[in-house]
């Protein structure tokens, strides 16, 4: 998902994490399967090559998804994700990933079954094998491949080779038919595709889950199609391949993945790629109530996840409380500062909001660091119990902590309010504690993976967005769950005590999705 260097440590997740029930009376449940592919690459991706060399390729890649789907059908998954670009690979030009590419007609001018008709359409060898996966082990399959479609010289996006040349999506049903494609929107520096001239809002209906969405990769982080998709039509569950280069301390691949499942209150199955020495690493199938997880940053291995889940109720649900915390352990925090008169102006950047008495008797040390691109507003944790604040433009991000353990590591809280503008260009409002990578300030931002902190704190902002991810990393790249989440005195707040291992990142990462 992004060009960046991680140096880390090796760690292998293998987890599932508990947090509030969720009601199934109305749904019950359904076993899902992600995989976790280290795809076989053309180690010449730029080279020019035959369909027969390509289909070569291809099938080496589709002999390992005939065992996974073989072994995911064998522990009872009625449903199964493979990754974004893990049948042809990546690094293609325009021209050398043609004879890579199917053709596809739309699914919903005709219903065709591959597998039964394998001669109707030119060019449909790989979409011919995946059909029969799907009929074979009596399973949904979603999967990417590259498409081509011929265009019209009136079509006055065709393209100048008369082509377009698509990211895509495809979904077979049980039976092997062909019932769903959706064309990749927000491409990532993906030269060998298109985009396509009106959004794809894919959906698909299963006997097991109802209706499933499904968008790939880099769109996660937009309002079209991903949020749209999920609110126009009601959907609880989705299908998400992905290749996703993982990005600390905020935008790790499970670390997003949980978040924007959490936000949503919907069932997320994501499948990633696995390269570890690209950085690509990090799938899960994630529900409001647990998530099974699969992080691994060393073995080249892939890695086949299946759960069972319920299916979540299309009635919107409380996820965000939990009755263990009490007002009173949130008011304690939160009432520490006067939030509800405070107001953040730019002018503010090097100074508290609303400052209390002592703070100004005690002016923090504010400083600026550079955090996934961006130029965040930091200050320090520098008491064994504090309550601290610091601002950026409008935003304004509090935090009332205690330290509970004796180690000397360095955390600050920091707060962004800008276009992000580096591999990508989105506005985000953010608020976060994350541990720095030394007792040296310059060291803040960096990309970490152990931390020992324990910190049972209280972090909350004045977002301008009601579109907020919580983001809860522990040390060994471990997603957590918050005790608490929700509005108060139109703050957003994340609460959390007890950590059982160091703190890596704790943050509401807001996205402003009209500011983009």
């Amino acid at each position: 998902m992004a060009d960046i260097t991680l140096g880390c440590s090796c760690i292998l997740v293998l987890f599932c994490s508990q947090v509030l029930s969720v009601d199934v009376r109305k749904g019950g449940h359904y076993v899902a399967a992600v995989y976790e592919h280290h795809a076989i690459l053309n180690p010449n991706p730029t080279t020019i090559t035959d369909r027969q060399s390509a289909l070569q390729l291809m099938n080496r890649n589709l002999d390992i998804y005939e065992e996974q789907v073989l072994a995911a059908a064998r522990q009872g998954a009625q449903i199964i994700v493979f990754p974004e670009d893990g049948i042809q690979g990546f690094n293609f030009t325009r021209t050398s990933i043609y004879p890579y590419l199917e053709f596809i007609p739309y699914p919903d001018s005709a219903k065709w079954n591959p597998c039964k008709e394998a001669h109707v359409f030119n060019d449909t060898e790989v979409l011919h094998r995946l059909s029969c996966m799907a009929l074979k082990n009596q399973m949904f399959l979603v999967i990417n491949i590259g498409t081509k479609q011929p265009c019209k010289w009136s079509d006055p996006h065709c393209p100048a080779d008369g082509r377009y040349q698509f990211n895509t999506n495809v979904v077979f049903s049980a039976s092997g038919t062909l019932i769903a494609r959706y064309r990749k929107q927000n491409l990532y520096f993906e030269d060998a595709f298109d985009t396509p001239s009106e959004k794809d809002y894919t959906v698909f209906d299963t006997p097991f889950a109802g209706r499933f969405g499904i968008f790939t990769c880099f769109d996660i982080l937009f309002y079209e199609p991903a949020v749209h998709l999920i609110k126009q039509y009601n959907v609880k569950q989705i299908a998400y391949p992905t290749a996703w280069m993982n990005q600390l301390p905020l935008l790790s691949a499970v670390e997003f993945q949980q978040a924007f499942a959490t936000a949503f209150n919907i069932n997320l199955l994501a499948a990633n790629i696995h390269h570890p020495n690209l950085v690509m690493t990090g799938s899960g199938i994630y529900t409001p109530s647990k998530s099974f997880i699969y992080y691994d940053i060393e073995s080249v291995n892939g890695k086949l996840l299946v759960a069972e889940i319920p299916v979540v109720a299309s009635e919107p649900e409380s996820h965000t409380e939990n009755t263990a915390v009490s007002d009173r352990d949130l008011q304690k925090g939160f009432s520490s500062f006067h939030t509800d008169s405070q107001i953040c102006h730019k002018e503010d950047q090097e100074a508290h909001c609303g400052t209390t008495e002592k703070a100004a008797q005690e002016p923090p040390l504010i400083f600026y660091g550079e955090m996934m691109y961006d130029n965040f507003t930091l200050i320090p944790l520098t008491k064994a119990e504090d309550n601290i604040q610091v601002c950026s433009n409008t935003l304004c991000c509090y935090l009332s902590y205690q330290r509970l353990d004796l180690s000397n590591e360095l955390y600050v809280l920091g707060v962004f309010d800008g276009l992000h503008t580096v591999h990508g260009t989105y506005y985000v409002q953010a608020c976060v504690l994350v541990t720095c990578g030394g007792l040296n300030y310059t060291t803040c931002g960096r990309e970490i993976t152990e931390a020992t902190g324990l910190i049972d704190f209280q972090l909350w902002g004045n977002f301008s967005t009601a579109f907020i991810f919580p983001l809860l990393l522990r040390s060994g790249v471990i997603p957590d769950f918050a005790d608490y989440l929700g509005w108060k005195n139109n703050h957003y707040i994340m609460q959390k005590r007890g950590l059982d291992s160091g703190l890596i990142t704790a943050g509401l990462y807001g996205r402003w999705y009209e500011k983009d």
